[in-house]
């Protein structure tokens, strides 16, 4: 709602701050739903406080997808693709069966709505390289971010309908 610096007023500035924790408050409650990945801050303990830490989301599924010890993923879901996974699939409600995991396949392919930065794509590279040597990994996205970019989506009015500028 605000053109040019001119045109600031106390009360816009106010307006937009509220708006984007309001954003950031809506986006906590739909990750509340989520067993696993609910949260990307680890506020740390009551005596050390300053061992407080951010882990993106991206960066948790990724290490969920890749991690060894194959634990079955809470919110992660494989899709069955073929009738072994198909048959894998159904036989589980009957029989200790485990069910397909999403890091069985050697191609992963991640698609970021609403946009990916390129540090984001050079840490899942980087991570999958280091944890599940030998897959491919094609990260998709529907805009490459730029730090300008993704300043411009938290004033964005209609924040779930960007401009892709397609």
């Amino acid at each position: 709602g605000c053109d040019s610096s001119l045109n600031l007023t106390s009360q816009k500035a106010t307006d937009a701050v509220a708006g984007i924790f309001r954003s950031l408050r809506d986006i906590a409650r739909a990750r509340m739903l989520m067993k696993q990945f609910h949260s990307i801050h680890n506020p740390g303990s009551n005596t050390h406080q300053a061992s407080a830490s951010y882990k993106p989301l991206l960066k948790q599924v990724v290490e969920e997808i890749c991690n060894p010890d194959r634990p079955d993923p809470v919110d992660i879901e494989h899709i069955s693709s073929g009738l072994t996974d198909l048959l894998k699939t159904g036989f589980s409600m009957f029989m200790k069966v485990n069910r397909p995991h999403p890091g069985d396949h050697p191609l992963l392919i991640i698609f970021m709505l609403g946009g990916v930065s390129v540090s984001e794509v050079k840490m899942v590279k980087d991570l999958v390289a280091t944890r599940k040597p030998g897959t491919q990994v094609i990260v998709l996205s529907s805009v490459l971010l730029t730090p300008h970019s993704a300043v411009e989506l938290l004033f964005a009015p209609d924040r779930l309908q960007p401009d892709a500028h397609i």
